[in-house]
């Protein structure tokens, strides 16, 4: 049995940091940069001297014409077109990184007095060349680049007549010329770009230097930030970055240490949270177990009564993971789907749902007639499980109101229960929070806590007071729409109770005063 290929492993490229590809990309749009101008300023510089040349060529060119124009100083004329061409080839004002001679009968004769920078014998072919390009009569500003020389040179034939006058290309074959050796010429402007490459150098690294230093001091922050964030882990969260100067990264600094202290906080929630829940299962999972492991099997009566204890237990605990489970939803991406609708109408209907609750006696107050944003089935939940708590902890007498108050709703439950203690009003809405007066009511602890984070969700916020005359007055308040808003199209209404019809409800409002025998509560 042959074993398996294994396949090959691919190389990984080496990442470079960011500091380090900074670094490279300025130093590299740098270099770029010199060069473009460098190769801007040197073919430019190439293209001048090349054009200079050529004017001193056309220069020369009109020199000679106007030396055999004039004729000799003397006679005022020439006796042979070779004593013309010895004038022209001795006037010539040769420049540096130039040659000049004169050809009779295709041979060079003349030369200047001087010695010159360059030879125009020394290049073979050259003469020949000029013989050729010369042989239509007509002047010729060319550049030749053989045998080992690059020369832009003038060949202009030179002729007299028998009255004197210069006719060029009659009498006798004579021809003037002159070069500039452009190897020479561009030397100049070649050791200048040597120069420019040896600074050019020195500058890219004096520029990846200071980069290095800039970008050192400048990504020092997200350095300590990358050297937190490995040390921070769930059991130490007390990591903060040092925030120093104004800048972006100042800002980012900033920005990550709030980000550590919400992650502080939700990691500690969730701590309070485990310890909470594991606090409120544990009674029950412990009494349930204490009855099962004293309970008589033998005994009907201890067997039915343990078998109540249980289920009553199992009820309680099954009730608070209903109530954790519609916290946790509250804590989602989007806890509340808010929408304009009618405050007003909205509270009626609570009204009518909150009749419902088995022992409550539920009176009006005053409804703001105002348009506001809102999830109508969140704050649904939210009045009726102030309204339970009415009934719960305060006798079941409570009045449902609302108000406008400058640009926020207030929605408030009254109950006429014994209140809430002032120390303990901090902390109603806390999660698991239990009263000393209702430590032996059944509950979760999660009723308030959810109309509180039902209000912060909606951006308004929820509290208690003392109500004047006694009892709790919890109030939730929510944001108002100002500008118009459609009118919230409501489900059909639930039907009156029986004893509100016959005293005179018809009309779809909930009576002020509670007209149900016993029910003795004013607004």
């Amino acid at each position: 049995m042959t074993a398996e290929p294994t396949p090959p492993t691919r190389r990984r490229l080496p990442v470079l940091s960011v500091r380090a590809r900074i670094i490279l990309v300025i130093t590299l749009v740098a270099g770029l940069g010199m060069v473009v101008v460098g190769a801007a300023v040197y073919l430019e510089e190439r293209g001048r001297i090349l054009r200079q040349v050529d004017d001193l060529l056309g220069a020369n060119l009109d020199a000679a014409r106007f030396l055999v124009e004039q004729g000799d100083a003397d006679t005022g004329t020439w006796a042979s077109t070779e004593s013309a061409l010895a004038a022209v080839v001795q006037r010539a004002a040769p420049d540096d990184n130039t040659g000049v001679m004169g050809l009779v009968a295709g041979e060079p004769r003349l030369v200047p007095g001087v010695p010159l920078d360059v030879d125009l014998r020394d290049a073979p072919g050259f003469v020949a060349h000029v013989n050729e390009v010369t042989a239509t009569g007509s002047p010729y500003i060319g550049t030749y680049a053989e045998d080992g020389v690059a020369w832009r040179f003038l060949a202009t034939p030179i002729g007299v007549s028998v009255e004197g006058s210069a006719v060029t290309g009659s009498g006798e074959d004579a021809v003037f010329v002159i070069a500039y050796d452009l190897n020479a010429e561009l030397a100049e402007i070649d050791a200048a770009a040597r120069v420019w490459i040896i600074a050019s150098t020195i500058t890219l690294i004096v520029i990846g230097a200071v980069a290095a230093l800039v970008t050192g001091r400048l990504l020092r922050p997200l350095r300590q930030m990358r050297e937190t964030a490995e040390r921070v882990s769930a059991q130490s969260l007390s990591e903060r970055l040092p925030v120093s100067g104004r800048d972006d990264v100042s800002e980012l600094a900033r920005t990550m240490n709030d980000m550590l202290d919400r992650l502080d906080q939700a990691l500690e929630s969730q701590r309070r949270l485990l310890s909470d829940v594991g606090h409120e299962l544990k009674t029950p999972i412990t009494i349930v177990r204490g009855y099962l492991e004293v309970v008589d099997p033998d005994s009907p009566a201890d067997v039915r009564e343990t078998r109540d204890l249980a289920v009553d237990e199992l009820e309680r605990m099954g009730r608070l993971v209903q109530d954790l489970a519609a916290a946790a939803a509250l804590h989602g991406p989007a806890p509340v789907k808010p929408v304009p609708l009618d405050a007003a109408d909205l509270m009626r209907q609570i009204a009518r749902k909150a009749e419902g609750i088995a022992g409550a006696e539920v009176g009006v107050g005053g409804f703001a007639e105002v348009v506001a944003v809102l999830d109508p089935a969140r704050v649904t939940q939210a009045v009726l499980q102030l309204a339970q708590n009415a009934v719960t902890h305060g006798g079941g007498r409570l009045v449902l109101s609302s108000r406008r108050v400058g640009d926020e709703l207030e929605i408030s439950v009254r109950d006429f229960g014994p209140g809430v203690p002032d120390d303990e009003k901090s902390a109603v809405f806390d999660r698991f929070h239990r009263g000393a007066a209702s430590a032996e009511r059944a509950g979760s602890g999660l009723g308030l806590n959810i109309v509180q984070v039902i209000a912060r969700a909606h951006g308004g916020r929820a509290r208690v007071e003392d109500a004047a005359g006694g009892g709790a007055l919890f109030v939730m308040t929510f944001p108002v729409a100002d500008t118009a808003a459609p009118r919230l199209i409501v489900p059909p209404r639930p039907p009156l109770p029986a004893w509100a019809a016959s005293a005179g409800g018809a009309d779809g409002r909930q009576p002020t005063e509670p007209e149900r025998p016993g029910a003795g509560v004013s607004a």
